[in-house]
């Protein structure tokens, strides 16, 4: 798992700036070598490889636009069951607390732990950073929080470098 930092102020429910760094992201990830284990020889990535994963739609029309008609992008619900080689999440909101739905949902334990399993090979979560900071207001708003801050804590250790196209492995 791969902690993607990305700043960002006044988001809610959607990030430009998420966007164009998951555009990124694929840029380097397509043509990546892959050794899914049933072949015996690494085949190169490609966008079909790939899900991208955010909690909210207006997220998630942007991904579309940006990423074309054959991405394959949605929300959690949507990918149940499914898998990919890559998952990509964008967490969209710059404030936890200013989320529509409440930092319940942004942070919801079940939901994150669908969006990162459907990852066979590597889950990149991109999100503002300072969604670690979020004021909570009691024991379980605090314990969403510090999951968030684990994930991100743990997605920052020495991550994979794609930049010289290594083989992912699957």
């Amino acid at each position: 798992m791969v902690f993607h930092p990305v700043h960002h102020n006044g988001n809610t429910q959607a990030s430009d700036e998420e966007v164009a760094a998951i555009e990124a992201l694929v840029s380097e990830l397509i043509g990546c070598p892959y050794a899914d284990g049933e072949s015996d020889k690494p085949r190169l990535l490609t966008l079909d490889d790939i899900l991208f994963i955010t909690p909210y739609n207006h997220q998630r029309r942007k991904l579309q636009d940006a990423l074309g008609p054959y991405a394959k992008v949605g929300t959690v619900d949507k990918f149940q069951g499914q898998e990919a080689a890559v998952v990509i999440i964008s967490m969209c909101a710059s404030d936890a607390s200013e989320s529509p739905r409440g930092m319940e949902f942004l942070f919801s334990k079940n939901r994150l732990n669908v969006a990162i399993s459907r990852a066979k090979c590597l889950a990149i979560v991109v999100a503002n950073p300072s969604l670690k900071d979020t004021t909570v207001s009691n024991l379980s708003q605090m314990a969403l929080v510090n999951l968030f801050c684990q994930l991100a804590e743990q997605g920052t250790q020495p991550t994979p470098d794609i930049s010289h196209k290594k083989t992912v492995m699957g």
